[in-house]
């Protein structure tokens, strides 16, 4: 072989070695210390302080120092930004239906909801009214929702789980007073024509609220009423409406993403430890009501905890319950086209 020859097969030796290092074949993306929390929008606070608490847990066990990352947005819309290629160790999101959507793209395995306590709901909510101090408008109920001249702020249920837990918790309230289909949904017809500004989540309807000053009512998660309510204090008032719904955020790891990480063990263990004692206080503290009974009963004196509240059993479960009124083309579209 020439010397022109051999120096030839030497250089694309050598570019094809680079080339195989510089592959992500076989090859995990991350070290195992980094970990991203894609979540919706009002667990920004929690998840700050839960990171810290995890953190601790993790070096007493002999792990490494961990990088949490949080992401925060509508539920509906972090998970199509998961899908779509946010590379999500775990969501913690606010609805199931926004797990399963990812769960049918291949990123989740079945039989995640059955992976963790509570069907993987560490801590609840449910749906309250935020009024300004003095209450005005006299907000009692539902039905003055749809009293002519009540501005209405609350998210769009496209983007936002929150505002999925709004309208069934409404729809709820007319279907236990005796109302028919037909009526019930004339009863959000007027709601949704009330509302003068539909943001994309739950924390940018807070904010349209809270901050810019619109709107007479906030159709609000509990926990952020409180925050409201802790931030603001003397300038507004919770509404307790006859009829709520217990929401339920749902939590999971992103297991194709865990793997590619290395992070599959951080991940687990990650949302495990939201059932510990110590992270159960921790969502008490921030106004989400702990899945553990008896710690709940420690914070009797914040929350009613003899609100009459429907599940989402009542809708046939999330799935069936996102395809009757979510779907394109479904009953919120119907509505709030006319």
């Amino acid at each position: 072989m020439s010397k022109k020859a051999a120096a030839l097969l030497f250089c694309i030796l050598v570019v094809s070695c680079l080339a195989g290092c510089g592959s992500d074949s076989g090859k995990k993306k991350g070290d195992g210390t980094e970990l991203l929390n894609v979540s919706y929008d009002p667990t920004r606070e929690f998840y700050a302080e839960y990171n810290e608490i995890f953190n601790e847990y993790w070096k007493e066990k002999g792990g490494s120092d961990v990088t949490i990352t949080q992401s925060h947005g509508g539920s509906g819309s972090q998970a199509r930004s998961v899908i779509e290629g946010n590379e999500a160790d775990v969501v913690t999101l606010a609805l199931a239906h926004d797990i399963t959507a990812i769960e049918n793209s291949g990123m989740i395995e079945e039989g995640w909801m059955e992976e963790l306590e509570g069907n993987s709901a560490p801590y609840t909510s449910t749906i309250v009214f935020l009024v300004r101090k003095g209450n005005e408008k006299n907000i009692k109920d539902w039905d003055d929702l749809v009293r002519d001249g009540v501005e209405v702020i609350t998210p769009n249920p496209k983007t936002s789980g929150g505002a999925c837990w709004n309208f069934l918790a409404a729809w709820a309230y007319e279907q236990q007073n005796g109302k028919n289909q037909q009526e019930t949904e004339e009863f959000l017809k007027k709601l949704y024509k009330n509302v003068l500004v539909l943001d994309s989540g739950a924390r940018g309807a807070t904010n349209t609220f809270v901050e810019n000053g619109q709107g007479d009512v906030l159709i609000a998660w509990e926990n952020e009423a409180y925050l409201s309510l802790e931030t603001h204090p003397d300038e507004f008032e919770i509404v307790t409406p006859s009829v709520s719904i217990l929401a339920q955020p749902s939590v999971a790891v992103v297991d194709k993403n865990a793997r590619d990480h290395g992070t599959e063990e951080l991940a687990k263990a990650y949302l495990e430890h939201l059932y510990s004692d110590d992270a159960q206080r921790l969502a008490g503290k921030h106004h989400y009501r702990p899945s553990n009974e008896e710690i709940l009963k420690e914070f009797s004196d914040k929350f009613d905890l003899e609100m009459n509240l429907v599940t989402i059993d009542e809708f046939g479960g999330w799935d069936e319950a996102y395809e009757t009124y979510f779907q394109d083309g479904a009953v919120f579209d119907q509505i709030y086209a006319q």
